[in-house]
């Protein structure tokens, strides 16, 4: 590899922090943290930012254009690399950094398995099920928050399917405000 390697930018890089930017802008609606109860922690907010990002390369990925695997790829990517700066702003160690990434990598994975299987098979308890075991881990009482947290995700992924690719590529993708419909209250 040569010395202009290191410089230079990958093809989709700027509109993977943008995609990954909105989908961490919708993760901190004040809906989630007041009235839907989400735990206002590091690992709460590390949640609510998956899920919404686990929707966005869910619907990228799904594309049958080539281009949207690449843009989930570049998600992916900002996702982790904002991880990294994250762990060293609250000063990690560099030794430790790496481990604590591949641990986070390893938690978002499993998580985009559940949910995507719960949202291909249209299973809106089975979301709430893991979103009840990942969002709220052992907190009682979460079950009415993750059913509402689904129905959420399940609103969101449907926007993000009717979403044209260019929209998508623009780094506008259309995460719904997050509230409770008419029907669910």
């Amino acid at each position: 590899m040569g010395l202009l390697a290191l410089f230079r930018r990958k093809p989709h890089e700027r509109t993977g922090f943008e995609l990954y930017g909105a989908a961490v802008t919708a993760a901190r609606d004040p809906w989630f943290f007041g009235p839907l109860g989400v735990p206002d922690t590091l690992d709460g907010r590390f949640d609510l930012v998956g899920l919404h990002v686990a929707l966005l390369i869910r619907r990228l990925r799904t594309d049958p254009d080539p281009l949207g695997a690449a843009l989930a790829q570049a998600v992916f990517d900002a996702m982790f690399a904002d991880m990294d700066i994250n762990l060293r702003e609250m000063g990690a160690g560099d030794m430790s950094i790496g481990k604590r990434v591949k641990r986070m990598w390893e938690a978002f994975h499993g998580r985009c398995l559940a949910y995507e299987a719960a949202l291909d098979s249209g299973d809106e308890a089975a979301l709430a099920a893991a979103i009840e075991r990942n969002v709220w881990r052992s907190e009682a009482a979460a079950r009415d928050p993750a059913l509402r947290l689904a129905r959420h995700a399940f609103r969101s992924a449907e926007a993000l399917a009717t979403q044209p690719l260019a929209s998508l590529r623009r780094g506008e993708p259309p995460f719904p405000a997050p509230s409770e419909p008419a029907d669910a209250a």
